[in-house]
């Protein structure tokens, strides 16, 4: 039996085929491994029901709407949109949104249109963001600043850059969220600033389906498993898993759950 710890996966889409064949497994799971919280991410506004849906029917899941950047062909958000559709006590932040020019090429201009938006929609609300960089730190960041982002702050999400773009986030009131990557044996940059950053500026994170863990790299992913971050992170900086696990909890109430129900 693990020893007893709270934490909360920052980051997961149990909405994703993989993960709602078996919800009810994946939530007994979580519940063994101390994983009290997950935050289940929109990436399409078409899909945004099925996340709302979950987060109504499970105390411990909590939703956030937006659109991932590496949507195309799909319906566009207006600011208006955003701020009715989250605009619900389940829903704690605007996103998953930000830029990423890994897997898209050519003219991006409506991805920075469509982060700017989602920016705004944030503002509007008093939400905070759901924020993915790929490839396109220095644009991020600049947008981030361009836009007044500082103003709700929130989440870099599955967090794979430098200490400093690290350090350029944290100033705009963000924290850094830290998923399986991180205990690759490749990560070391990424361990570092693992090591590094202020305690009370980090979550964990599954990004489930995706990125599992070692010992389970390969496999398909689950929020019980974010417990293998929070492990591997208390190795690197030599303190006890509880410290992170109690920090990481911390961090996602003071910025998500402020004022939620």
């Amino acid at each position: 039996m693990p020893k007893a710890m709270k934490l909360v996966d920052s980051h997961c889409h149990l909405d994703f085929p993989d993960l709602a064949a078996d919800l009810d497994g994946i939530l007994a799971r979580m519940a063994e491994n101390g994983v009290e919280r997950a935050m289940c991410i929109s990436v399409t506004l078409q899909d945004l029901p099925r996340v709302i849906a979950l987060a109504e029917r499970h105390p411990q899941l909590w939703a956030t709407v937006g659109v991932h950047p590496d949507y195309e062909d799909t319906l566009e958000p207006t600011v208006d949109e955003l701020v009715r559709l989250a605009d619900h006590p389940r829903v704690l932040a605007i996103g998953e949104t930000g830029l990423d020019y890994y897997r898209l090429t050519g003219d991006l201009e409506w991805q920075r249109q469509r982060f700017r938006t989602h920016i705004r929609a944030a503002r509007c609300i008093g939400k905070p963001l759901v924020i993915h960089t790929r490839s396109s730190s220095a644009d991020t960041l600049r947008i981030m600043e361009e836009e007044g982002a500082a103003e709700v702050g929130g989440v870099m999400h599955c967090f794979t850059e430098s200490q400093a773009v690290a350090d350029a986030a944290i100033a705009m009131n963000f924290v850094i969220s830290f998923s399986g990557i991180v205990t690759f044996k490749n990560a070391r940059e990424l361990q570092a600033v693992a090591q590094t950053i202020p305690l009370d500026r980090m979550l964990v994170e599954t990004d489930s389906p995706y990125l599992a863990p070692v010992p389970h790299r390969g496999k398909t992913n689950q929020p019980a498993w974010v417990r293998h971050v929070a492990e591997f992170i208390a190795q690197l900086r030599g303190v006890a898993p509880e410290v992170i696990a109690e920090a990481t909890t911390a961090n996602f109430e003071r910025v998500f759950l402020r004022g939620a129900a």
